[in-house]
């Protein structure tokens, strides 16, 4: 997992072969402007959803982790706490190859705050409980192969 600003965000374009497009999309698109929905970039492995993140208290919010895509989650309109727990430390559970994902019982090690103007990466070994809020939340949770 990695939080930092969006400004340094390029800093970290050698982790994956496609993070040099989600900078440079991020740099000439105000996340803020995008409708909701799902915005391709490079088809399936690499896009962006733009969502209304319902609220959700940490019992609530399910860990969950994706085998084949990189999350990197980007609040727009609040701060968003967010859980997570190395994947080493998580129960089995069944993987949904469909919707690459796989969902967790159970609360997060540690929780933190993601404020907009800051992103976070989720890699598959990543377990992440998102939408922490009393609010709905509108985010940006680009989808990067991995």
């Amino acid at each position: 997992m990695i939080l930092d600003h969006i400004s340094s965000f390029s800093k970290y374009n050698s982790l994956n072969p496609l993070f040099a497009k989600v900078a440079e999309y991020i740099g000439q698109i105000d996340l803020g402007q995008l409708p909701l929905g799902r915005h391709e970039i490079l088809g399936d492995d690499l896009f962006v959803n733009i969502v209304d993140a319902k609220p959700k208290s940490r019992e609530a919010a399910r860990i969950e982790t994706h085998d084949a895509m990189i999350d990197i989650q980007i609040p727009i309109s609040a701060g968003e706490q967010m859980g997570w727990t190395p994947r080493h430390y998580l129960v089995e559970a069944p993987y949904n190859a469909d919707d690459d994902i796989t969902f967790y019982e159970g609360l997060a090690q540690t929780y933190f705050i993601v404020e907009p103007g800051q992103f976070v990466i989720f890699f598959p070994n990543d377990g992440h409980a998102p939408a922490i809020t009393d609010n709905t939340l509108r985010k940006a949770i680009f989808k990067v192969k991995a």
